[in-house]
């Protein structure tokens, strides 16, 4: 199945699909056709029985160099721009999806791009990889989540300065700060992700699902509302056996 341009939706078997962004010779900059075809993917995604775990990655020579600021003021107003960013929530579709994502991140991944593997539950990079948040230093602000989503994933002291200065940080430097779970050499990316995606697609689809709401859900909960979120989830889980 692919009936997009600027991303690529393959079925990889075993309930793992690849979602490859596109673009490559703007390094995968999401401009608004990638926005709308992202949407749809991530619906045949999330609507597919059979599919079970998801990889996000980039073709060519980056995952995202985040937006494409050439897309930037080419919406017929401002208006208009804000009612169909709305009505297409796609940052909010990617952080409420019930199947796990998985980002296999190199080279590039700033501003969108960052913040697109942020939302995902789980980051694979390659030594090659760059993180950072440069929107600061264009005059605007992270806004597809980069500024709540970066200070819950590594400490937030350092992720304000991250986003104050718009300063990249390495591989390493983000295996270090929790920003991804594992890092490995380039040529080794696509297998390691695969192989990640490959174990949790054996799981139970119904324990990852509750198991990721639980997580997600409680972050926003105080401890003892988070508890009985747990024990809830635990309760309809076990009554489905």
């Amino acid at each position: 199945m692919n009936a997009f341009e600027t991303v690529i939706y393959e079925k990889a078997g075993a309930g793992v699909v690849r979602l490859t962004l596109n673009r490559p010779g703007v390094l995968n900059a999401v401009n608004l056709q990638m926005r709308d075809e992202l949407w749809s993917a991530f619906h045949a995604f999330r609507d597919d029985p059979d599919a079970r775990v998801l990889i996000v990655r980039g073709a060519g020579r980056a995952f995202s160099s985040g937006a494409d600021i050439s897309d930037f003021g080419t919406a017929p107003s401002y208006v208009e721009a804000r009612r169909a960013r709305h009505e297409r929530d796609l940052w909010g579709l990617i952080l409420h999806l019930p199947k796990p994502l998985i980002a296999a991140v190199h080279g590039y991944a700033l501003g969108a791009g960052l913040e697109m593997s942020l939302l995902c539950d789980l980051r694979v990079a390659s030594e090659d990889a760059r993180f950072g948040l440069p929107e600061v230093s264009l005059g605007y602000i992270p806004s597809a989540g980069g500024t709540q989503t970066l200070p819950r994933t590594i400490p937030p002291g350092v992720a304000l300065g991250m986003i104050l200065s718009g300063d990249p940080i390495d591989a390493n430097e983000a295996y270090r700060l929790g920003l991804v779970h594992r890092v490995v050499p380039r040529d080794e990316l696509d297998a390691a992700a695969d192989a990640w995606a490959r174990t949790l697609a054996e799981r139970d689809p119904r324990a990852l699902s509750y198991a990721k709401e639980a997580v997600l859900r409680g972050l926003d909960l105080s401890l003892r509302e988070g508890l009985a979120l747990e024990a809830r989830l635990a309760a309809a889980l076990l009554f489905q056996r």
